[in-house]
């Protein structure tokens, strides 16, 4: 049976850490109302954005030719695996890091084993946990949550378009964690380049609506392809901050109520020991009261 003094050591430093948790999962939660805020009222505007280039795409059929759809003849591929800067997020990171190890030996494998395959990683974790298993991983951009607004993802997503359009990448892959609530996160992995083709149905469902479009729809679709590129690179990285703080919630209060749990049995194991030592002092007194009894 461990010393008293240990065992209140043990209690001090688990009553420490249950309140650091404690904290952090507040901490958490106030970041979270932010960045479920900034995903719900963004989500719209993609949606309706999406919508719209889809409906004109449809209604103008095989007469619209976009660079951003059309196969570039490169055989390098490039993966956004966006992760985040800090730990303590349960499996938050893993799940990425699982996923894209998992395209690389699937989807991507014949690429990987060239050497074809670049990370582009979004997340400080995740370009640490990639460069040291040897991967090519682009560095410049692993910095964006801390200046997370449009203006900073925008230049990493612009890399993207344009290292496309410069035909040094085939297919541009979008990894991470789609915000559902506080306790779930979906792992989603979604093509960002080239454009998917529109559905077969796609045409003979567009609505066609008076609307006058100038200078033609052709070049509208041409000017908001970019535009919802750049959102949708942005919206991804909203989705991941508000499942990362979902997360790292979840998890510090797992954390606390599992400290809780280990200072009960502490405290037993503490007043076990204590009563044990409060025995053996009362066993050694009367023993040696006895002694001197006999002795006489």
């Amino acid at each position: 049976m461990p010393s008293l003094k240990e065992v209140r050591n043990r209690i001090t430093s688990v009553n420490s850490t249950q309140q650091v948790t404690k904290a952090m999962k507040m901490v958490s939660a106030a970041k979270l109302r932010r960045a479920t805020d900034r995903i719900v009222q963004l989500r719209p505007f993609e949606n309706r954005l999406s919508a719209i280039i889809s409906n004109l795409s449809a209604n103008l059929g095989d007469s619209l030719d976009l660079a951003l759809s059309r196969p570039n003849g490169s055989k390098d591929v490039l993966i956004v695996a966006i992760t985040s800067d800090r730990g303590l997020c349960g499996a938050f990171n893993t799940n990425i890091t699982r996923q894209v190890m998992h395209l690389t030996q699937t989807r991507f494998a014949e690429a990987h084993r060239n050497g074809d395959v670049h990370l582009l990683c979004v997340g400080k974790k995740g370009c640490e946990f990639f460069s040291r298993r040897g991967y090519n991983v682009i560095e410049r951009y692993q910095d964006l949550f801390q200046h997370l607004d449009f203006e900073s993802v925008a230049e990493a997503a612009n890399y993207a378009i344009n290292s496309y359009l410069a035909a040094e990448y085939a297919e541009v892959v979008l990894v991470y964690n789609e915000f559902k609530n506080v306790a779930t996160q979906v792992v989603v992995t979604e093509q960002m380049l080239p454009l998917a083709s529109a559905p077969a149905d796609a045409t003979s469902t567009a609505t066609s609506s008076d609307y006058i479009l100038e200078p033609n729809a052709a070049t509208i679709v041409e000017e908001l392809i970019p535009r919802m590129l750049r959102t949708k690179f942005y919206k991804a990285l909203l989705e991941s901050n508000a499942s990362e703080h979902g997360a790292r919630m979840t998890a510090m209060d797992k954390a606390t109520e599992n400290a809780g749990e280990l200072l009960k049995q502490l405290r037993i194991t503490y007043n076990r020991s204590r009563q044990a030592a409060i025995t053996k002092e009362i066993l050694e007194i009367v023993g040696g009261a006895e002694a001197l009894a006999s002795g006489k």
